[in-house]
């Protein structure tokens, strides 16, 4: 038998005679071992309509919407379920939803556009655009680039700064805030930081000259023709068709809440259908290119679609690692293909996916409008299972699930615990009240609350009553998108002398910061 190679034919990998000549094969990198045909392809996007009512069956999740490429064309769109839980209103592949963190992947080709526009580079200085922008080490935060914060390697810790936000603070105060924040050591340490991305991208809408917002509907959203597409929560407010959150109380979902994610825009704050996003993820996977028209020159793409930094270090020899782009997951699958994915998690009450195969030219986009329970990353899962393999390989459900849901968790030491049977008694309420001063969160105020105390965050001064647990420790039930129902968060008072000088909110104390001193 003749040497044989897998060539590309179309979105198929086939067996073919090798040349004779070496220099004519492809570069290793580029070969997968496992061929799939186009028939196979097809195959896999008839099943979806099933797969996707199963797992709606299984969870309950009120709507879906599902979009499919294939080669730089939109081969399936296809909405599931309701739009609102007691309302009529049906899902349909117009429908507008929240996308939560698919957010960065969008802003990461809105940047790419703007690279290739020479507006600026991926290894441009923040503060050659946010002047005002610093890091604890002072050395680090003259030196952090679009990129160091895009890839999540700029050594802020995880999620810093989303405490801010749940309490009140507008974006700029919470970037300012971010200088206050310990760091991991520059360029080697990978934590997701939603404000970190946040401001890379900041830098870039001022060195753009217009808001982000803005930017990103003049670079990316009318080139493609996403017209339901926005970066502001007021514009997805209004829509007429859109999907609202939800979130599990007492085993049934609810419209409770509604997540306002303007301070993050960036990383969480898009809304979109998948008719639009499915125009997004074909210019993606066609380096660019929409509808034969350059919109983001491919060198300048390229960098945000492929490995940036180690987000997985390989847990053992055999385990394959995970990388990060600038908003993309890049990874290698079990076929042996680089495969690009994000997941977006509203604790509010959102669940989003996206999967692509860039050698095989086809993507996969799941929206939901119910909090994380892995149903969009199992959807994706097992669509591209049966596109390389013809055939679903696990329970994905039951792989995805309980890391989805422990997004949903309340928070807290105390969490499920009986208040001690015979307490220490408290001082005097009057002793406990005043201001308290804290230099990354702000003032906090302690006040008399009827018979009772309670605590004032934020600049919205958001109150929660105080209850007594032992001695100087009182609770509270904190409720935010970092700090789901049933979170219950600890208030320590501690003494000096005759006076109470300071107390610790548990809630807030996660890099250290939590402790506020009496002023």
């Amino acid at each position: 038998m003749k040497p044989c190679r897998l060539v590309a034919v179309g979105s198929a990998l086939m067996f073919a005679v090798l040349p004779a000549r070496a220099e004519d094969l492809p570069p290793p990198p580029f070969i997968s071992a496992v061929p799939i045909s186009g028939d196979q392809i097809d195959a896999a996007v008839a099943q979806l309509d099933g797969l996707a009512d199963a797992l709606m069956t299984k969870t309950g999740i009120p709507g879906m919407a599902v979009a499919v490429v294939r080669d730089g064309k939109t081969v399936y769109a296809k909405g599931f379920g309701i739009r609102r839980v007691g309302a009529p209103d049906k899902v349909d592949a117009d429908t507008v939803f929240q996308l939560a963190s698919l957010s960065k992947a969008v802003a990461g080709t809105v940047v790419a556009h703007e690279v290739g526009a020479r507006t600026v580079s991926w290894e441009t200085p923040v503060i050659t655009h946010l002047s005002w922008f610093r890091l604890k080490d002072p050395w680090v935060g003259e030196h952090v680039t679009i990129a160091d914060l895009m890839s999540h390697r700029s050594g802020l810790p995880d999620h810093g700064g989303d405490n801010l936000e749940d309490i009140g603070f507008d974006r700029r105060a919470v970037l300012e805030r971010l200088r206050l924040l310990p760091l991991e050591p520059f360029r080697i340490s990978y934590a997701y930081t939603n404000f970190g991305f946040t401001a890379g991208a900041e830098a870039v809408a001022v060195a753009a000259g217009k808001d982000w917002a803005t930017l990103s509907e003049e670079a990316l959203y009318k080139p493609l023709g996403m017209t339901s597409t926005s970066s502001r929560f007021a514009d997805f407010d209004r829509r007429a068709n859109k999907a609202v959150n939800h979130v599990s109380v007492n085993g049934s979902f609810v419209h409770k809440y509604q997540r306002e994610p303007d301070a993050q825009s960036p990383a969480g704050g898009v809304s979109s259908s998948v008719n639009d996003m499915a125009r997004w993820m074909a210019m993606v996977l066609q380096d660019g290119v929409h509808e034969g028209k350059p919109v983001i020159a491919p060198e300048a793409l390229l960098p945000a679609i492929s490995a940036q930094m180690i987000s997985g270090p390989s847990s053992a020899v055999a385990a394959r690692p995970g990388f990060y782009g600038f908003g993309f997951n890049v990874s290698i699958n079990p076929a042996g293909r680089v495969q690009l994915s994000h997941s977006g998690a509203f604790s509010s009450g959102a669940a989003t996916a996206f999967t692509m195969l860039p050698s095989a030219g086809v993507g996969i986009l799941v929206l939901t409008n119910a909090w994380p329970l892995g149903v969009p990353e199992s959807l994706a899962a097992e669509f591209t299972d049966l596109v390389q393999f013809g055939k679903i390989e696990r329970d994905w459900l039951a792989a995805y699930g309980p890391m989805l849901t422990a997004v949903n968790r309340p928070v807290g030491s105390l969490v499920g615990k009986e208040r001690p049977s015979n307490p220490a008694p408290a001082a005097s309420l009057s002793d406990y009240v005043g201001t308290y001063g804290n230099d990354y969160y702000g003032d906090l105020d302690i006040v008399r609350n009827g018979d009772g105390l309670a605590v004032k965050l934020g600049p919205a001064a958001k109150q929660y009553a105080l209850a007594h647990w032992d001695g100087n420790a009182f609770t509270f039930a904190p409720s935010s998108e970092n700090a789901t129902d049933g979170s219950i968060s600890l208030a320590t008072f501690t003494k000096q002398a005759a006076r109470f000088d300071a107390v610790t909110i548990e809630y807030l104390d996660a890099d250290g910061l939590g402790t506020f001193v009496r002023k």
